[in-house]
């Protein structure tokens, strides 16, 4: 039997994870306040004081994932007086000191971002999505995000030289390599590392809602069903609404009361899914 839950907490999550088993979360997804940014939602954290700020949760984070878990954290660079901020860079670094790994880096293409310009530089139409592992070996299904390939495979093998065409498999892995016939036999293949999806359209009232289909993505990589996903830093619930539309379980932790009884109140009464492998769900 699958059983599938929501579970929310009311408060600092630094002091909320406290309350979360060691090793229990199979993915961490969450996107915190930007520093300088959402100030008036959260108040601000500004730049220099953001990674003393962010890490005391990084270490409760670490913590509560499990050793074959996975944590994204979705944040952006400011620009200030004219040059980029190096906060992110800076808090990337220290929590490789504080244990984890920085496993990859996945860019968010915002598709319907609003041009713009500023006398030294053009608007950023794109996010970070930073992912970390606590060991090596993690849980990956890098299956569930192939793409259609459509007639690419056959336009690019036409420009492919003839050294290229007698070329072996591919040494790290990838199965694919420039063998002709592993390609003309596959209707999918696997995607890269930048993500194209428009904004969210502030219908969540939110300031800085997400799409679905953002955390949709990682939670097809990373987990299965019944597996339980994480955002401390829950907002308008985009995390938890969409893992539990997939049967996983959520936790989601949020510091404002208007934020938390909004998911509770779009989430409640608790969901709870009763399902036999390959079964049907059925609402409990």
């Amino acid at each position: 039997m699958i059983e599938t839950r929501n579970v929310f907490l009311l408060g600092d999550c630094e002091e909320e994870l406290k309350n979360i088993p060691d090793n229990s979360v199979d993915l961490i997804f969450t996107s915190p306040p930007y520093a300088d940014q959402r100030v008036k939602t959260y108040g601000g954290i500004h730049p220099d004081s953001y990674v003393e700020w962010f890490l005391p949760k990084a270490e409760e984070m670490l913590r509560v994932l499990k050793p074959t878990g996975t944590f994204v954290l979705n944040i952006k660079e400011k620009v200030a007086d004219g040059e980029r901020s190096t906060y992110v860079i800076e808090l990337i670094l220290a929590m490789k000191k504080q244990g984890w790994l920085w496993t990859e880096e996945f860019i968010w293409h915002k598709r319907n971002c609003y041009p713009g310009k500023w006398p030294n530089r053009f608007r950023d139409a794109w996010e970070r999505l930073l992912q970390f592992n606590k060991d090596k070996k993690f849980s990956m299904y890098q299956e569930e995000v192939m793409v259609p390939m459509g007639d690419w495979a056959k336009t690019r093998l036409n420009n492919l030289s003839e050294t290229d065409k007698i070329r072996d498999e591919s040494k790290v892995g990838s199965g694919f390599g420039k063998n002709i016939a592993n390609w003309l036999s596959r209707d999918k293949a696997f995607p890269t590392n930048v993500l194209h999806l428009a904004t969210e359209c502030n219908n969540k009232n939110h300031s800085a809602a997400f799409p679905e289909g953002l955390p949709e993505w990682f939670i097809k990589l990373f987990t299965k069903e019944g597996d339980t996903v994480l955002d401390p830093f829950m907002g308008s619930g985009t995390t938890n609404m969409v893992a539990n539309r997939m049967r996983r379980n959520s936790i989601g932790i949020e510091i404002l009361p208007e934020y938390y009884e909004m998911v509770k109140y779009k989430l409640s009464p608790v969901e709870l899914y009763l399902c036999e492998e390959g079964g049907k769900y059925e609402k409990a």
